[in-house]
């Protein structure tokens, strides 16, 4: 008889690209957010000064946020990801009924139900800021060749009106759903080993995401 086989301590949970992706994102998440700050808040926009540019870095980093995710496509694992986050299964929904009361057990896959939530959540909030973004960029109709009589733009202004309305709000909306993935992140030191190194410990993944190992 054979001895049983000793699992290694640690197992790969993302490839380097899916890694860069994460990164990438986070870090034109976070000039988007920053700067948006500068823009509304007063006090950081006295501090910081330099209007124009703070603009330019803003309107540059929302227009580049959709570009990693794009790029990480041609990742056969970052693929795989995407279609996990996309799907709920069964033991998502008992994942969700336990977090809402506090209590009972969380199973999950290599994403559990939360995670899949605020993935989804943050796609479409993207998408939302970047059409919203586009209306509000007043050199884009001019850009684009969309210009009426004196090189007006012929977007109406209760589109613009509108959109001004729309991003201000999910911006703030974002800026707190950010904060606190980056607050659930902190409380956990594996998943942030996990998205630098790509290798999270066996014992981790068994109890956090015990439905993805085999």
């Amino acid at each position: 008889m054979n001895p049983p086989t000793e699992l290694p301590a640690r197992v790969r949970r993302f490839t380097r690209s899916e890694t860069w992706v994460h990164w990438s994102m986070a870090a034109l998440t976070g000039v988007c957010v920053l700067t948006a700050a500068c823009l509304y808040v007063p006090q950081f926009a006295e501090l910081v000064g330099r209007r124009e540019l703070v603009v330019t870095l803003h309107e540059w980093s929302g227009l580049l946020l959709p570009a990693p995710c794009l790029a990480g496509l041609a990742s056969r694992a970052f693929r795989a990801d995407l279609r996990r986050l996309n799907r709920f299964v069964p033991h998502d929904r008992t994942w969700l009924r336990s977090a809402l009361r506090r209590s009972g057990p969380r199973p999950a896959g290599k994403f559990n139900a939360g995670q899949k939530l605020y993935a989804g959540w943050l796609a479409g909030a993207v998408l939302v800021m970047l059409g919203t973004g586009l209306l509000m960029w007043s050199t884009l109709p001019q850009a684009l060749g969309f210009a009426g009589a004196g090189g007006t733009s012929i977007v109406p202004l209760t589109w613009r009106t509108g959109s001004t309305f729309v991003h201000d709000w999910l911006s703030l909306a974002l800026g707190i759903v950010v904060a606190g993935h980056i607050a659930k992140a902190w409380a956990d030191p594996e998943a942030r080993l996990g998205m630098r190194t790509g290798f999270v410990g066996r014992e981790w993944a068994e109890r956090e995401h015990g439905e993805w190992l085999p």
